[in-house]
């Protein structure tokens, strides 16, 4: 008798629970950032004050880049129009402030994800959209082939970085001794190293390749050394306490990754959404389950992201690979099944 009583216990929990979880995904609702996004008929999106590939204005003021076309996506899931995104440039001493304040909805410039940022500033990563890490750039007539050679030398850091710290830990590590030469502004910091003042620079991979070929005079006077000192996992990062806002940031960085394991582009979108019967790409499209409903969107939304900017490869592709100014191998940013370690979660 008390088994009986304990199965039938156990099916209207069941069941109870069921219901609720029903009840809840049917009925969710935005978050207070998403209301304050529709009111105004703009996100408001952080990026760097100007890194090649990754967020970086024209003389008319036009913003492109890796990070750009993610908020560009963003506001075509949210606000069905890539267009209604204002982008806020912030060097690192302001960025986090600017988030905390509410002065933008999402921060999205080339930003470590690291526990400290995560744990005691208020905000939190959604995603992470590029594997990077921490190198150096230096001159190629000084004929240094290893970071292990900077004995004494002069390295210029930008301050408030990740970099600075990762470059005091990695030369103490090493028992090199090395004199930093720290820079507030990120332009004043490169530009003193392609004056002389320093021997090497130290920032992001990423950042140095697009250094090395957007301001140097002659790229073929620098390299990149060998070694890589540091994980930089970079993404977008919203205020903490909003927790709607959070899961949209989210899963439209990993819609895109998404978009692109299963070979749905920009370009095949629209006949994909009207052929397809692949329950995947219908997810992703909006032609079958409807995960807007989830998210308080509608069920075209991520169709309107790819639309937007393509699928992550694209977007990677146009701003930082092979055939980009930066000219950056995918390499552990590929899918996860082409031998690389990106991975999303499944969109159902």
């Amino acid at each position: 008798m008390r088994h009986t009583v304990s199965r039938l216990s156990l099916r209207l929990f069941g069941g109870i629970a069921a219901a609720s979880l029903l009840a809840f995904s049917a009925t969710a609702q935005a978050g207070k950032t998403l209301d304050s996004i529709r009111q105004k008929g703009s996100i408001q999106c952080g990026v760097s004050t100007g890194v090649a590939g990754f967020s970086l204005p024209d003389s008319q003021g036009n913003w492109s880049g890796f990070d750009v076309d993610y908020c560009r996506a963003l506001a075509a899931a949210v606000l069905n129009d890539p267009s209604k995104v204002t982008f806020t440039p912030l060097n690192s001493q302001q960025r986090f402030a600017a988030l905390q304040s509410g002065e933008v909805d999402v921060l999205a410039r080339n930003t470590t994800w690291t526990l400290t940022r995560d744990a005691s500033l208020g905000l939190q990563f959604a995603a992470i959209t590029y594997f990077d890490g921490q190198g150096f750039l230096v001159p190629k007539k000084l004929k240094i082939t290893s970071a292990k050679q900077l004995k004494n030398a002069e390295i210029c850091v930008q301050s408030g970085t990740t970099n600075e710290k990762n470059l005091a830990d990695y030369f103490r590590a090493q028992n090199i001794k090395v004199r930093t030469v720290v820079f507030e502004g990120f332009e004043a910091s490169f530009k003193a190293f392609f004056s002389g003042r320093c021997q090497a620079y130290t920032t992001d991979v990423s950042g140095l390749a697009g250094l090395r070929n957007k301001e140097a005079k002659n790229p073929d006077d620098y390299v990149v050394l060998p070694e890589i000192i540091s994980k930089e996992p970079l993404g977008p990062a919203v205020r903490r306490g909003d927790d709607e806002w959070l899961a949209i940031v989210k899963w439209v960085a990993y819609g895109l990754i998404e978009a692109e394991e299963a070979g749905l582009t920009q370009a095949n979108a629209d006949a994909w959404k009207a052929t397809s019967k692949d329950p995947v790409v219908q997810r992703l499209l909006g032609t079958g389950e409807d995960s807007g409903k989830l998210l308080g969107l509608d069920r075209e939304w991520l169709y309107r992201g790819i639309k937007a900017v393509g699928n992550y490869g694209e977007i990677f592709e146009r701003n930082v690979g092979p055939n980009s100014v930066l000219k950056l191998p995918r390499g552990v940013n590929r899918l996860w099944n082409q031998g690389g370690i990106l991975y999303a979660p499944p969109v159902r």
